[in-house]
């Protein structure tokens, strides 16, 4: 994918002429931040410099990390226009809202100040969006013509994913531990859908979008302007076993929301690190991660702005795992080689006027996704196979499972009728989406079943299990998705670790059993 007004993990344009726009995985197009702006009177000397038409924008400081800024860097914040929203000192970012166009600049000359920089490039005002595809919704009447087995929620023949991954099968050991809470960190969570109602965690549950916590009753659900990508996403991983709708890959574990998606569906880099530091600090064991910071798709570390948000988020994900959170994320949905040498991004920044660039994706990393220690996920579809839209890439997949794909490209067995993967939606409907974003959660509900099965095991310990009980999966050679002749992506490496599947496809029944 590559039409700039798309958007990684969150839209899905598939390549190669799918017909698959009103049943993907999605979030809406380039809009700026619904956060409101912040009221910056009596800030001293350099707010009297500032434009009375001034735009407000949102920033990251970093200092040094187990301090609070110290009285020097809050001075110099002041003096050149900021306003302290709030700081995460156990990892040195400090959050701040400025009108000032040269705050960075003007903050990273101060000393005790290692980087600082915008984390977006339009103003904090909401604008408005359109969004581009929805899911495939379910009707009353393809509800009713189901038949499950014994055993099995109503929805649930229509799950292939499941046995894809022996989900099933672990089922028939454990459903998972209720100590065991999976975050979402993402657009929202509808808690009172009667598939997720049952293992929802209210006191895990936050709305972090402003970058600093609400913890007000309800602020983790998405308004019905919002996308349900993150109400989808939580199903897959913990949906009840309760004669309801589907059935998540972990029905037995507990799934908190952590909203950090504007309403424009924007997810800054303030909001994500909010998401992880709660995660961090509230008992959370796996975190899952369907999206790519905005508004830069690869955050290039040679630019002063995008360094910041890259050492932001890194310190944040960095600190959950010493936490003992496991941090899943997806890899994208765009069919990049992530090891290639360069790469061409033209949908970046998207929340103003993107322009095309050419970079290197080691030097210009996707975040939270190519962070150290994050656990990157490829998507594969019914026949388990690389998905058409997944990204790859040797080095870089650490593991592949169920995101979907075409129906045409690969067609699940019956009853099962669409390769797209079946979820809640908010307001009590299921739905179809696709994406790495599906393939996310499936990993993260493995982990899940791993940590529940070893309820002492370190986050390290969870993803060397997560990897080591992967089924391994050879390189699909050649890739000809659309069997037109020509080769649609290529991959490097060994059947037991390569550029599409990384360690191999993820195995729920080893994960309660070994």
């Amino acid at each position: 994918m590559t039409a700039p007004q798309t958007r990684s993990r969150r839209v899905i344009a598939i390549p190669l002429g799918m017909a698959l726009a009103t049943a993907l995985a999605f979030l809406p197009n380039v809009s700026a931040s619904a956060a409101p702006a912040p009221d910056t009177a009596g800030v001293a000397d350099a707010a009297a410099k500032i434009s009375a038409e001034a735009t407000p924008l949102s920033y990251v400081v970093n200092v040094r990390a187990g301090h609070g800024p110290s009285s020097q860097v809050k001075k110099a914040i002041a003096r050149a226009g900021g306003t302290i929203v709030t700081s995460y000192d156990k990892i040195g970012v400090i959050v701040v809202h400025s009108s000032n166009a040269d705050f960075a600049k003007t903050i990273r000359k101060v000393r005790g100040v290692e980087s600082a920089g915008s984390t977006r490039t339009a103003p904090l005002p909401a604008q408005s969006t359109t969004d581009v595809g929805t899911p495939k919704v379910l009707t009353s009447e393809q509800v009713a013509d189901v038949e499950a087995a014994a055993g099995q929620d109503p929805l649930e023949p229509l799950q292939w994913d499941l046995p894809a991954i022996k989900a099933d099968k672990a089922h028939e050991k454990t459903l998972g531990s209720k100590k065991v809470t999976v975050a979402v960190i993402d657009t929202g969570v509808d808690d009172t859908h009667p598939d997720i109602a049952p293992n929802f965690d209210r006191d895990a549950s936050v709305n972090c979008v402003s970058g600093k916590p609400d913890t007000t009753d309800g602020a983790w659900r998405p308004s019905a302007a919002e996308s349900p990508h993150g109400t989808h996403v939580a199903g897959e991983i913990a949906a009840a076993k309760n004669g309801v709708g589907v059935t998540g890959v972990a029905p037995g574990v507990k799934v908190s929301g952590i909203k950090v998606s504007t309403t424009a569906g924007f997810f800054y880099t303030e909001a994500v690190v909010c998401g992880f530091m709660w995660a961090a600090t509230h008992g959370v064991d796996v975190t899952n991660n369907s999206y790519y910071t905005d508004p830069w798709y690869f955050n290039c570390k040679n630019d002063p702005d995008q360094k910041a948000l890259v050492e932001a988020i890194g310190r944040a994900t960095k600190y959950a795992e010493k936490k003992g959170t496991v941090n899943v994320a997806a890899a994208g949905n765009e069919n990049y080689d992530l090891s290639a040498d360069e790469i061409t991004d033209p949908v970046s920044p998207n929340d103003s006027t993107p322009s095309e660039r050419v970079i290197d994706p080691s030097e210009c990393l996707d975040i939270p996704t190519q962070l150290p220690g994050v656990v990157t996920v490829a998507a594969t579809g019914a026949k388990g196979i690389k998905s058409s839209f997944s990204n790859h890439g040797l080095g870089v997949i650490d593991i592949a499972a169920p995101g979907g794909d075409s129906t045409r490209f690969q067609t699940p067995a019956p009853p099962a009728t669409s390769g797209l993967i079946l979820g809640p939606l908010p307001g009590g409907n299921w739905g179809y989406m696709a994406g790495t974003s599906m393939a996310s959660p499936h990993v993260a509900g493995v982990a899940a079943l791993i940590k529940s099965t070893h309820p002492h095991a370190s986050a390290a310990k969870v993803k060397a299990l997560l990897y080591a009980e992967a089924d391994a999966t050879p390189c699909t050679k050649p890739y000809d998705i659309d069997g037109d002749g020509k080769v649609d992506a290529v991959c490097e490496g060994p059947k037991n670790y390569n550029g599409f599947y990384g360690w191999g496809t993820a195995d729920a029944l080893d994960a309660v059993t070994k």
